[in-house]
């Protein structure tokens, strides 16, 4: 699976991934920081990468309907510090092995993830 981490997150969530066996590249590698996000899900689309974000506009389904998309992961923590981020990165990473976001838009929350699909 590929990926691509927003800009809100740290660059230490692509390392982490990476770790775990992904194709991981941050908005920071390709020059994208503080662009639109439809650019940035266009790109992403593009790619054939999953985005991974803290910014909850992507979970608007209207506007970024899953079955459009590689997939879109959006953290929803109440604490979005880098280590906290960090860790959820890592339990995300293990779900991968169970589960592909394909099509579908994951709200990643402190207690569960929630899976929603393109229907």
């Amino acid at each position: 699976m590929k990926f691509k981490t927003d800009e809100n997150l740290p660059t230490e969530a692509a390392a982490v991934l990476r770790e775990s066996g992904f194709d991981a590249q941050t908005v920071w590698d390709e020059d994208l920081s503080g662009s639109d996000d439809h650019l940035l899900a266009a790109r992403a689309r593009s790619e054939s990468r999953i985005l991974l974000t803290l910014d909850l506009d992507f979970a608007n389904i209207q506007a970024y309907p899953p079955h459009e998309h590689p997939g879109v992961i959006v953290l929803r923590l109440k604490r979005q510090d880098k280590a906290t981020v960090v860790a959820y990165v890592r339990r995300i990473a293990a779900a991968l092995e169970r589960r592909s976001p394909a099509g579908e838009l994951w709200i990643v929350e402190s207690n569960r993830i929630r899976f929603r699909d393109g229907n």
